[in-house]
């Protein structure tokens, strides 16, 4: 017999304004255990030194969480020019300078050919897995003769916000799934031919979540197993805000609870499209869209 999971039954989303030298595990782990929740998770990984928003989903919020990675996202870095790291960024050993600086009009110009549908290689300080094995643990054992195949990457927004002095830019990019910083500042770097590394960085939103509204370590801390963080939380519904929603009637919600295609009041989403379907607003199950019913892929035991 399976052993029991110990903690509550509480769904929800908390937000979290994560700080640097923490990872995402660890934080989500904290939350964790100051709701004393059975089940937690995070929507899209922050490097340790990163800040800002990190959502971490609670109970049968989990089951949004795709919803969540696969929405757009914001950031805003520091890139310092003139040095190229070994890991992409401030942590790793310098491997490469230049005395070039780039003016601001030249690095303007530059930021055009990383929006829109671009081919990004991630860094090999990173979790993508090479031969089963992933590319930071290569990396780390001395093996740095391996090669990443370039994927796919939405970047919606790339802008130059500030330039604090002849070494730093600060730039702001809204982007899609598995989009890496790091990545972007190192090519950008070597398009200006001077090189670069991310200094800093901060997730300022992530789909319908904002680090503005996230809470500190230190607020959680100070709040852990009371029911006053309790009143953080926000609904699972919020992380289905990309998916159109269906109202199904009583019969049809017991139907999709059971895994079967439920009665949907008509609406304007067409056949084939992935839909959720709520009752008394809260959400009842995702699926799709066919004829009348919702077909479902995820159901929420709320």
């Amino acid at each position: 017999m399976a052993r029991k999971r110990k903690g509550r039954d509480i769904s929800g989303w908390l937000v979290v304004d994560k700080p640097a030298g923490l990872t995402s595990t660890a934080v989500v782990n904290k939350v964790r255990w100051a709701l004393e929740a059975k089940k937690a998770g995070h929507a899209g990984t922050l490097d340790p030194e990163a800040t800002g928003v990190l959502a971490v989903a609670l109970g049968e919020a989990t089951k949004t969480v795709p919803y969540i990675t696969d929405a757009l996202k914001a950031y805003t870095f520091t890139v310092r020019l003139g040095q190229a790291t070994n890991t992409d960024d401030a942590e790793g050993e310098v491997i490469a300078t230049s005395d070039a600086r780039p003016s601001d009009e030249e690095i303007k110009a530059a930021l055009g050919q990383f929006i829109g549908e671009i081919m990004q290689v991630p860094p090999k300080f990173s979790a993508v897995k090479i031969d089963g094995q992933r590319a930071y643990k290569l990396a780390r054992d001395g093996d740095e003769d391996f090669e990443i195949a370039a994927r796919p990457l939405w970047v919606e927004e790339l802008v130059l916000v500030d330039r604090p002095d002849p070494d730093h830019v600060v730039l702001e990019m809204t982007c899609g799934k598995g989009g890496y910083v790091r990545s972007i500042a190192r090519d950008l770097g070597a398009a200006l031919g001077c090189h670069g590394h991310v200094k800093e960085l901060r997730r300022i939103w992530s789909g319908p979540f904002d680090a503005a509204d996230g809470l500190s370590l230190e607020e959680i801390e100070r709040m852990q197993r009371t029911p006053e963080l309790d009143t953080h939380l926000r609904p699972l519904e919020e992380g289905l805000a990309d998916l159109p929603e269906l109202k199904c009637t009583p019969e049809g919600a017991t139907r999709l609870r059971n895994g079967n295609p439920g009665m949907v009041l008509a609406s304007d989403v067409e056949y084939g499209d992935e839909a959720w379907a709520s009752i008394d607003g809260k959400a009842v199950a995702v699926g799709i869209y066919k004829a009348g019913e919702l077909h479902p892929s995820r159901v929420f035991n709320q």
